[in-house]
């Protein structure tokens, strides 16, 4: 990668690469749910998973279960964190480890870009998404609400839509005190056991977090239960898919 400019200081990555294999064939059903029937689409066609996050435990946060419930466990799930001191750098790593450990064909590259300063980073963050859609070419991309308030978060929704041009893109959400979540359109349905799992996993791994006052069980169980009854169902992840091409 590019030597980073200013505020962004030298580079740091951590890659663990594991075998990569193949894949199902795509398939849509239907299933009962209470008294209604819903569509379902399912992603077992999807050979390849880029998940992008500014800062360590978004990535967790904002599409954790959805990696667990919907993609094959032969997918090649690829994680890029781009920012995070020496704590949160350990706390990554563990995280991650732990979520992609059911995933034979898994990476996680950390970046070392100053944490709410990544405007000023935009040229080195950039050169690295530049890098990035040349080596590789992912059937689904997770990154962050392109309308988020979070500086960080918004920068890197930009350069998503402007280094994959022709992907399937999902933005996914952050509670935070902005009050910026909007009205997603895309829904996942989450098994109550597993989001439980995730929140366990977030306070376990992300402790230096625990401080905030939106970092607590509360606030990641009520998210999850008010997107579930956005698509009948229990507890749910959401997304703002603003382009999809469906053959």
């Amino acid at each position: 990668m590019g030597a980073h400019l200013g505020l962004c200081g030298d580079e740091a990555k951590r890659v663990w690469n594991r075998r990569r294999i193949a894949t199902q064939s795509p398939r849509n059903h239907r299933i009962r749910q209470g008294v209604n029937e819903v569509n379902v689409l399912q992603f077992a066609n999807v050979r390849s998973v880029l998940c992008l996050g500014a800062h360590p435990d978004d990535i967790e946060i904002g599409c954790g279960a959805t990696l667990e419930t919907v993609f094959p466990k032969d997918t090649e799930m690829r994680w890029v964190v781009f920012s995070g001191n020496e704590v949160r750098r350990h706390e990554a790593v563990a995280s991650a480890d732990c979520w992609l450990n059911d995933f034979p064909s898994s990476s996680l590259a950390m970046h070392d870009f100053e944490d709410g300063c990544f405007p000023a980073c935009w040229r080195s963050i950039k050169r690295v998404f530049a890098e990035l859609s040349l080596e590789y070419n992912p059937d689904v991309i997770f990154t962050h609400y392109l309308h988020d308030r979070h500086q960080d978060h918004r920068v890197l929704a930009e350069l998503t839509w402007q280094a994959f041009r022709n992907h399937t893109i999902l933005e996914y959400e952050i509670p935070k005190f902005e009050g910026d979540l909007g009205h997603p359109n895309v829904h996942i349905p989450i098994d109550p056991k597993r989001m439980k799992s995730k929140v366990d996993r977030l306070l376990q791994f992300h402790h230096s977090q625990a401080s905030k006052h939106w970092f607590d069980r509360e606030a990641f169980l009520a998210n999850a239960r008010l997107r579930g009854i956005e698509c009948d169902t229990r507890y749910a992840e959401s997304f703002h898919a603003r382009k999809l091409v469906i053959q």
